[in-house]
């Protein structure tokens, strides 16, 4: 379904840079655009919204963060949540 709602626990992982924070400042700052809630964690972030809402919020955090340089992005989406 369109408007189900799923989520998406996600971590970044810029490549070579000393200052993650305002990197990672920004890919949260892109995802929440999107539209899709957001609960930020110690060592993951959750996505919950329509399945395009997390994947354009999955993309825009990595687009965030990819402009930079190099990152990773470790993803696990469910539609049982």
């Amino acid at each position: 379904k369109e408007d189900a709602v799923i989520a998406a626990q996600f971590s970044l992982y810029p490549l070579g840079e000393t200052h993650l924070t305002p990197l990672l400042e920004q890919a949260l700052q892109a995802a929440g655009a999107t539209g899709a809630a957001i609960e930020v964690g110690q060592m993951a972030t959750v996505i919950k919204g329509s399945e395009p809402q997390v994947f354009d919020a999955l993309r825009a955090a990595f687009a965030a963060v990819a402009q930079h340089g190099e990152v990773v992005l470790v993803a696990t989406v469910s539609n049982a949540c």
